[in-house]
């Protein structure tokens, strides 16, 4: 892991396209801006957990067999 000191208004760049800019401090608490393109997704890490474990549930679901179709009686023609 690379750590970095930065102060407020400072920036990184990431692979040329990324950049992360200290907004501000407040505190024990800093609020950083990310300029990536829109094909880049950004999120937070506990969303991050969260979009995983709900990919994970949705490929362990996958492989569950699906329920049957009850068959409809065909209409007759009139």
């Amino acid at each position: 892991m690379l750590i970095l000191s930065r102060k407020s208004g400072e920036s990184i760049v990431i692979a040329g396209n990324i950049r992360v800019k200290v907004m501000r401090v407040e505190g024990d608490v800093v609020k950083i801006g990310v300029d990536a393109p829109s094909s880049v997704p950004v999120h937070r890490q506990e969303v991050y957990d969260e979009i995983q474990r709900n990919n994970q549930q949705a490929l362990m679901q996958q492989n569950m067999p699906l329920p049957k179709l009850a068959a409809t009686p065909e209409k007759k023609a009139e």
